[in-house]
């Protein structure tokens, strides 16, 4: 497994803030969300290095490699200018290698508007094939797609291609109510990168949980962990620290330096 994390934990850090942080802790694989108080990464890019070859080069020049761009694009309930923007991604992310684009699911648990995400599905495969893009979409596990069987539901219809996901196992652990391990035995073929995080069941500001430190919450880190290794899981596992989004929590720093003390993942 690659140990990663998301920069919604240090958002307002710079892309050079974010390398050093993560050569500190031994991670040479970053998932950019936010970067220098935006989530709007091409605008930030383009201001800091004009074209997409001097990003590569600076990322490639301090020893780290980003693995996945982070967008805000959903599969329901997107617009034309939606579109617009997650393409203005792609030069960028194909820059980079052709990393992955993360785009949510949209939608209502046990609601998914299936036609819709079928048809911007089919509309990504047409774009990226007549434009030769190496860079893919992998849906993370958010909204509608947040249990085993209604990512199946998708993945049964899906163009050719299928379905590519980013699996948030807390969001199907707690608002899908599955036990990891059983949701990742039913959807490990099309996982390509894990959001890990911990919390306890009393009510925050924005949901019925408390995100809190690696370790000290409910979520069972140990046996999904054992449970991907077992498997030879040898993707992204990424903590999604959600500081930009629940600024009670500690400076991801901390909750760095926690997982790898406890060994949490």
């Amino acid at each position: 497994m690659q140990h990663s994390f998301s920069t919604l934990g240090c958002p307002d850090d710079s892309l050079d803030e974010v390398m050093a942080l993560a050569a500190k802790h031994g991670i040479t694989a970053l998932e950019l969300r936010a970067l220098g108080g935006t989530v709007e990464l091409p605008a930030y890019f383009g201001a800091g290095w004009g074209e997409p070859a001097a990003l590569a080069t600076h990322v490639a020049n301090a020893g780290c490699r980003v693995i996945a761009l982070d967008t805000s694009f959903r599969l329901i309930g997107n617009s034309t200018e939606d579109r617009r923007a997650l393409r203005a991604f792609l030069p960028w992310a194909e820059a980079l290698g052709g990393v992955n684009l993360r785009v949510f699911d949209g939608g209502q648990v046990d609601a998914v508007d299936l036609e819709e995400a079928l048809v911007t599905l089919q509309w990504w495969h047409d774009e990226r094939a007549s434009s030769g893009w190496r860079s893919d979409l992998m849906i993370e596990t958010h909204d509608s797609l947040v249990t085993a069987d209604a990512i199946q539901a998708l993945a049964d219809r899906a163009p050719a291609g299928g379905v590519r996901l980013l699996w948030d196992a807390h969001h199907t652990w707690k608002k899908g109510g599955e036990d990891p391990v059983v949701t990742w035995e039913a959807i490990a073929p099309m996982v390509r990168h894990v959001h890990v995080k911990d919390s306890v069941s009393t009510p925050s500001a924005r949901h019925d949980f408390t995100y809190v430190l690696p370790g000290d919450g409910e979520f069972p880190m140990r046996e999904l962990r054992s449970r991907l290794s077992a498997d030879s899981y040898a993707g992204p596992l990424s903590l999604e620290w959600e500081r930009k989004w629940h600024p009670y929590l500690p400076p991801l720093a901390d909750a760095l330096a926690l997982a790898d003390a406890r060994r949490w993942w």
